[in-house]
């Protein structure tokens, strides 16, 4: 599947000499669109106790055996980095005189997971639960290797901007003369994507990898000439 949308703007600039030749610019934008083949989560474990030690010892366990799991299911140790580590304390306020006192410690120890293999994802996901993960803030979907999209959205933005040159030089009556520059607005950048749901194996947690999109945008300067 491939899509293109146009965002494209056009202005003439004011000649500051009688001779100099009139000039175009045009910004065309360009999206391509692949199958991803990697997923990123993000989940962790937070737990609390009486005391900070308790507190951290329970939290590790949690995640040493999400580790230990990961490992057994073929995740990579590259793929795997602790995000966030944090401890703190518990505060309750006391309804009778208003102060707030410390009831507790909560320990927190975010892993960011990659996925390389797609069709795990979904057990990759219920496994972790089991173990022990009570926190998941992310998952989001990607490519591997993304330049050749990235290239794919650039040939679509220049083609774009061409095709909308020639249509505005035509429609002026004037000739589209040489590009003058190219410059690419902004780098290639990831677009969201919304896809429905499917379960990677029935008693696994449901995910979707859908699409995932790239855009870019670039601007072209052309020479014009009077059409005679």
């Amino acid at each position: 599947m491939r899509m293109l949308s146009f965002c494209i703007a056009l202005a003439l600039a004011t000649p500051l000499y009688a001779d100099e030749a009139g000039r175009i610019t045009v910004t065309g934008e360009g999206q391509a669109f692949a199958a991803p083949d990697m997923a990123t989560i993000t989940l962790g474990v937070t737990e609390r106790a009486d005391n900070a030690r308790d507190a951290m010892d329970a939290t590790s366990a949690g995640v040493a055996a999400i580790l230990g799991r990961l490992t057994a299911m073929g995740v990579e140790p590259r793929d795997v980095q602790t995000s966030d580590l944090s401890l703190g304390p518990v505060w309750t306020q006391h309804n009778s005189s208003g102060e707030a006192v410390i009831t507790g410690y909560e320990a927190s120890n975010r892993l960011t997971v990659r996925v390389r293999n797609l069709d795990s994802l979904g057990g990759v996901l219920d496994a972790v639960l089991e173990d022990g993960a009570n926190r998941f803030s992310g998952l989001g979907f990607g490519l591997q290797d993304p330049a050749p999209l990235e290239d794919e959205a650039r040939r679509a933005a220049v083609a774009d901007a061409l095709a909308r040159a020639r249509l505005y030089a035509e429609a002026a009556g004037v000739d589209l003369g040489p590009i003058l520059s190219i410059n690419e607005s902004g780098g290639v950048r990831p677009m969201p994507m919304d896809a429905p749901m499917f379960a990677a194996r029935a008693e696994a947690v449901p995910v979707a990898a859908g699409e995932t999109g790239l855009s870019a945008s670039v601007t072209i300067v052309f020479a014009l000439g009077t059409d005679e």
